[in-house]
């Protein structure tokens, strides 16, 4: 690939805009919003809010009989929102951006204070926090996700997932995906839910097997601020052994129609949304397309050949509330990506591909959808109800074909190595309740339901050798069903309590779990804290795992492991939390996690399902039992100055061990045992010009230890003419580490009544050579070593108006 020729191009895009856009004066926005009860969610009124800006000006407002509140002509800039009221716990939100393209909207709720006499005012530790979490209840391993986090920070190109990658306890070290791995967990282990939904994968090109993809379809600009959890989750979420990632999507303006259009890494986007009718009913969208697709189809080569990743995608939400008080929400997100992988065009002379292979022909394509709609209301000033109902589905196609060269290395015949056809489709049906019985004491309860039909079909097929092996080949159905409760006691305003209890059954093979949860917490004084959780967490097997099949001597076919049990984790979590200054905080934590009813196989061997998700491809093991177990422990630091004076930085460091055993009983590093992690970030804001444009500079450094392979058996690759490896000696090969530097550079110009933000994200600065794969070529007889991104300069446009 060539990137340099597509920076190009979209710099001069970017040139000739800035040039034909007239300067004007300074510009004001509009910060507008909804406080309610963090409960109940009822409205509240007479709420005082203030605006400090930048140069110490302040603007005020109170909410209204419906909880609402209006500030006009506040300058673009960087604000702090200060929110108080009697009897509830201060809040500050810090660093609120204030552009002239987008109103401000802020929705935000507050914590009753427990201390209240008669009439006087106690307020409580002021919230500036900017990483306390909206479940109130998730004490630790636990922080918030900001949107504009990913907006700004280098090399996380807009995507969550690579967002995420910067947290304590979080792993990346992989260019061309970007699955979350926790605490040395399998990617398998996460939980998506999207609005309250349980959610399939939500990656472009994401398979069945893995929770990660080359680009996210979830869209930033459609995105509110999310929960992201590591360990020991509260009770309102199961079915996941490693982290949870519970996103928000944010209403659409429901007073003025806006608009944006944006070129990046991660396609051409354009976006709108606006009021509908005069009710406050509101939608927002935006549909994405492909960078490299869109220059594909205008006849611009950029040095991918056929290889071009092509995909789209749309998000979007309806916002209705209703005469008594309700609110209706419809929502969604769906995208369909492709490639072709020809090995049969492959420079020979060249490097090796990235994410094929010169023997192989292989077209995968993607397909996911995922719709729901869902009311709220507050049924009393105490009681807060939702509903939430919706469908997803994928599908996932492959063929594969292996190539035949002749001396003069020319292809001269083809034969099939594989295809597969996996289609899911899921019904999911989910009820919330939160109660504040008083100040002290509040109960959140609910249920999930997810239905799902299976429709697999998976396919090795080996010609020159005469063996065609059917591995999947199954229509079933099965359906999860979970409950959970939990309550929260405030002892007082520095010590608080949670406990809580979550269920699940499976159909599929009729299991069913309890799980106890715990959590507490104690302000030692406004700067210090300690917390510790306890949780025990049960997920089922994927469903490929399930309906593997394999042939009695008989010749019948056999599904094996079916009847598997849950993977089972226990997570024991302390947390020490610092706030040196208002801005800056220090974190500490510790864990240890103990994992039990691992599936592995029968006969003696290294293999473990702890180890799935390294691929796209299915593990396709049968005659699996669940005798294996494992464990992680470790340290996290993480060191953050949340953005004040126009800079901001960010160090995390993780020191961790994650073993395994398989059915050998022998004791094995993981495949994500990457025993350390360190991320430092750092960025700082400067104001050009008269009218207060905005540049800044953000850097990001990486360090990751080496990840455990393997190892090749080269002799009998050489006899059997593909790659071979060595089980009995499972990653027990360390490769050498990974490291990265990506700097970000932006410049963000106010106009009138419109915003453009340009940028240039220069990813792997160093051009350092991470490896990526290592693999049997067997046109060359040798090993050879395939290496992740090399530099590359990813450039962005944006205009909100």
């Amino acid at each position: 690939m060539k990137p340099t020729k597509l920076s190009f191009l979209i710099l001069l895009i970017v040139a000739y805009t800035c040039l034909t856009f007239p300067l004007v004066a300074q510009s004001t926005q509009t910060i507008r919003g909804k406080i309610s009860d963090g409960v109940s969610n009822t409205v509240l009124i007479g709420v005082s809010i203030t605006i400090l800006t930048a140069d110490q000006k302040t603007f005020g407002a109170v909410t209204d009989a419906n909880g609402q509140f209006r500030i006009d002509k506040v300058p673009v800039g960087r604000h702090t929102v200060r929110i108080t009221y009697i009897g509830y716990e201060e809040q500050s939100i810090p660093n609120t951006i204030v552009t002239a393209g987008k109103e401000v909207i802020l929705n935000v709720t507050l914590t009753e204070s427990v201390n209240q006499l008669n009439e006087i005012v106690i307020t409580g530790t002021t919230r500036e926090d900017k990483t306390a979490t909206n479940n109130d209840m998730a004490v630790v391993s636990a922080r918030s996700f900001n949107v504009d986090d990913t907006k700004r920070y280098a090399g996380a190109i807009g995507d969550p997932s690579r967002m995420a990658a910067n947290f304590a306890g979080v792993v990346g070290g992989n260019d061309s995906r970007n699955d979350i791995v926790v605490r040395g967990n399998s990617p398998t282990g996460m939980l998506w839910q999207l609005e309250g939904l349980n959610i399939p994968n939500p990656n472009h090109f994401g398979a069945l097997v893995s929770t990660g993809g080359p680009v996210s379809m979830l869209n930033n600009n459609n995105l509110d601020k999310s929960d992201f959890m590591t360990g020991a989750f509260t009770a309102q979420y199961g079915n996941a052994t490693a982290g949870v990632f519970d996103l928000r999507l944010r209403d659409g303006n429901n007073e003025k129609r806006e608009f944006l259009g944006q070129i990046g890494f991660n396609g051409f986007e354009v976006g709108a949304e606006g009021p509908i009718g005069k009710n406050g009913a509101s939608y927002i969208a935006n549909y994405r397309y492909s960078t490299l697709g869109v220059f594909q189809s205008l006849g611009i080569e950029f040095g991918t050949g056929s290889s071009t990743p092509l995909y789209q995608d749309l998000n979007f939400k309806v916002t209705l509330p209703t005469r008594n008080g309700g609110k209706w929400s419809i929502f969604g997100l769906g995208g369909v990506s492709e490639i072709d992988l020809l090995g049969s065009e492959a420079d020979l002379d060249g490097d090796a591909d990235l994410y094929g292979s010169e023997n192989i022909d292989s077209y995968p394509r993607y397909r996911t959808g995922i719709a729901g709609i869902s009311y709220e209301k507050s049924l009393t000033e105490r009681t807060f109800i939702r509903f939430t109902a919706g469908a997803s589905a994928t599908q996932e196609k492959f063929h594969a074909d292996s190539l035949v060269r002749n001396a003069e290395n020319e292809v001269s015949e083809r034969y099939l190595r594989g295809q597969a056809d996996m289609n899911t489709q899921k019904y999911s049906f989910n009820v919330l309740a939160r109660t504040k019985i008083n100040s002290r004491n509040s109960i959140v309860s609910g249920f999930y339901i997810d239905a799902q039909h299976f429709d697999l079909f998976l396919r090795n097929a080996y010609a020159n050798l005469g063996r065609d092996t059917v591995r999947m080949n199954a229509q079933d159905n099965a359906t999860l069903y979970q409950a959970y409760s939990n309550w929260k006691h405030r002892f007082g305003t520095s010590l608080s309590m949670n406990l809580g209890v979550h269920a699940q059954y499976y159909s599929l093979n009729e299991q069913a779990v309890v799980e106890p949860r715990a959590s507490v917490q104690y302000i030692i004084n406004p700067r210090h804290t300690v917390s510790l959780g306890y949780g025990l967490h049960n997920q089922a097997q994927n469903i490929t795992t399930s309906f593997t099949q394999t042939r009695t001597p008989s010749g019948e076919v056999s599904l094996t492991n079916k009847d598997l049990d849950f993977t089972t984790s226990q997570h024991l979590v302390l947390t020490y939390d610092w706030n040196v200054t208002e801005h800056l905080r220090v974190k500490a934590e510790g864990y240890y996690q103990s994992l039990r009813n691992i599936p592995v196989e029968r006969k003696s061997s290294s293999y473990s399902a702890l180890n799935a998700g390294m691929s796209f491809a299915a593990e396709e093991e049968d005659s699996l039992v669940n005798n294996g177990k494992g464990h992680n422990y470790g340290i996290e630091l993480t060191v953050e100055r949340f953005f004040h004076r126009n800079y901001y930085f960010l160090l995390t460091t993780s020191l961790f061990d994650s073993k395994y055993e398989g059915s050998d009983g022998v004791e094995r590093n993981t495949a994500f045992n990457t025993q350390y992690v360190i991320n430092a970030l750092a960025g700082k804001e400067w104001r050009v010009g008269k009218n207060k444009n905005f540049f800044s500079l953000n850097l990001k450094l990486t360090a990751i230890g080496g990840k455990y392979l393997v190892p090749i058996n080269v002799e009998k690759s050489q006899q059997m003419g593909r790659t071979i490896y060595r089980p009995e000696l499972a990653y027990s090969e360390q490769q050498d580490p990974y490291f990265r530097t990506d700097l970000r550079l932006s410049y963000r110009k106010e106009y009138t009544r419109s915003t453009l933000e340009i940028s240039m994200d220069l990813q792997n600065l160093t051009n350092n050579k991470n490896i990526f794969d290592q693999s049997y070529n067997p046109r060359t007889n040798t090993v050879v070593t395939q290496y992740q991104q090399a530099f590359f300069p990813v450039p962005f446009l944006r205009y909100t108006f």
